[in-house]
């Protein structure tokens, strides 16, 4: 008798059935219906591959066998390495990696007060991602409000490399910063070579629903398929705003729209690595509001992750964060929630957790608390394993004379691997004399203030004075003489 295979939990929300219907009537749109490509590079290189270019109207119609060659030479997954290049991630089958998402605009402090969000808040939110070990991707999650718009995408790249040595999530706001970018991540590597055999960073592109693909989003794109950087595709149709009201007529356009940019990337460059993935969210016409932790909303992220799963390729979701204003039950259930959904789903960038309000604000207490429902949620997905032939029985004389398994060589060998042991974010002590205690975002407060006051990641004196070389080379054009004071 061997060992029984550890079953790994799963959540599927469309039949295969279901599936194939979507992903038909995707095709459809994509020759019948075609996009709209801003770019006229990207109308160009379609049109050199054979596909039928409407250049009046900026639109292209993509073949289905054109389509199809594009999803087989795109990669199943791929490496990201982190800011050292000692260490990676792979982006692929059902492995799951949670980041803090993009871009938020503000800061929720520890006393409920809300504020622009400044290049000293990124750092120290670098700072703290590079200590939560659950969190194991970072993100330039926050724009900072007191740099130039115009250079705040390099800026956030140049003060996340500095500050946490895991890999970036990041993107561009202007076609014009992808070179600054470049040189950033090639300045880390010590060469541009070394930068596309190990890439640290993922840019997100950013179509716009419903089926257009703006310049800035296919020249991201582009850029990364000729640099071997990977794109994560966001495709944002939103029910019956810039998709249609149906769940599933949602999953068409984001199918189409995820199609055009691998389609695009592989016309560039056959082999490029790209992320299907977004941010579809349900539409709630009482408020016009986006509410990204709904249950609608999770529910088309683990629809389309299966459908993304159906081509093979790696996927991302925006999930597990929460519309909430404050570190409340509701940002705990709607947070939980997806955490968990993105695990069983099997979701490989998952981004988002420590936002709230609808994407535009960070909370590094919330962040910590995160951590710990990603770890758990890690342990949910690694499942029940059969570590002996005879699971109990061999065990239970010894534990029936004594009483108890307490002091048994299993329990002392196995019980970290079984139970996942949480820090001091929860709380499962007893309870004080005369009850209470400190709530959840208190004792994360203090969480954060302990991990804050360990030594940082830091690169080498020379490689920061050639990275702010770069930066403040490109930001002097819009007024920057100097770089934002840090953090001590």
């Amino acid at each position: 008798m061997s060992l029984l295979p550890t079953f790994r939990p799963r959540i599927q929300v469309l039949s295969q059935e279901f599936i194939e219907r979507v992903i038909d009537e995707a095709f459809e749109v994509l020759e019948t219906m075609g996009l709209q490509f801003e770019h006229p590079k990207a109308l160009a290189i379609l049109g050199e591959h054979g596909q039928r270019i409407e250049r009046e109207r900026e639109r292209a119609y993509l073949r289905r066998d054109f389509v199809e060659k594009a999803i087989a030479s795109a990669p199943k997954s791929f490496k990201i390495w982190n800011v050292a290049g000692d260490a990676a991630i792979e982006v692929g089958g059902d492995n799951v990696t949670y980041d803090p998402g993009s871009a938020a605009i503000k800061m929720l402090e520890a006393d409920g007060r809300v504020r622009p969000s400044t290049s000293a808040d990124y750092v120290t939110l670098s700072r703290l991602v590079q200590q939560l070990p659950h969190i194991r991707a970072h993100s330039t999650s926050l724009v900072p409000s007191d740099v130039p718009n115009e250079v705040s995408d390099f800026v956030r790249l140049h003060l996340a490399v500095q500050n946490c040595n895991k890999p970036v999530v990041t993107g561009l706001f202007r076609e014009e910063s992808f070179a600054a970018m470049l040189e950033i991540l090639t300045i880390v590597r010590g060469s541009e070579k070394a930068a596309a055999e190990k890439p640290l960073a993922i840019f997100d592109a950013c179509p716009s629903s419903p089926l257009r693909w703006s310049v800035l989003t296919s020249e991201s794109i582009m850029q990364c398929a000729r640099h071997n950087l990977p794109s994560e595709i966001i495709s944002v149709p939103l029910t019956g705003a810039t998709g249609p009201v149906t769940l599933s007529g949602t999953l068409v356009v984001h199918t189409a729209e995820n199609l055009a940019g691998i389609a695009l990337a592989q016309a560039v460059r056959p082999g490029a690595p790209v992320v299907y993935g977004g941010a579809p969210c349900l539409m709630d016409m009482r408020a016009g509001q986006t509410p990204f932790g709904s249950i609608e909303t999770y529910m088309i992220d683990c629809a389309y992750a299966q459908i993304g799963k159906t081509f093979g390729f790696p996927v991302h979701a925006y999930i597990g964060l929460s519309d909430s204003k404050v570190v409340d039950a509701q940002a705990g259930y709607e947070t939980g929630i997806g955490v968990m959904f993105a695990a069983l789903a099997g979701i490989n960038i998952a981004s988002g957790v420590g936002i709230l309000d609808f994407i535009t604000c960070q909370s590094l207490e919330k962040l910590v608390i995160d951590n710990e429902l990603c770890g758990m949620a890690y342990r949910l997905i690694d499942g029940i394993k059969q570590r002996h032939e005879k699971m109990a029985l061999d065990f239970l004389p010894d534990a029936v004379k004594a009483g108890h398994f307490l002091g048994h060589p299993t329990t002392l060998k196995l019980f970290r691997e079984e139970g996942y042991m949480p820090g001091k974010a929860v709380d499962r002590a007893s309870a004080p004399p005369g009850g209470g205690g400190p709530s959840d975002y208190q004792r994360a407060r203090g969480i954060v203030r302990d991990l804050l006051a360990r030594e940082p990641f830091r690169l080498p004196e020379a490689t920061v004075r050639e990275l702010d070389r770069v930066v403040l080379s490109q930001a002097r054009e819009f007024g920057m003489e100097a770089l934002p004071a840090m953090p001590g």
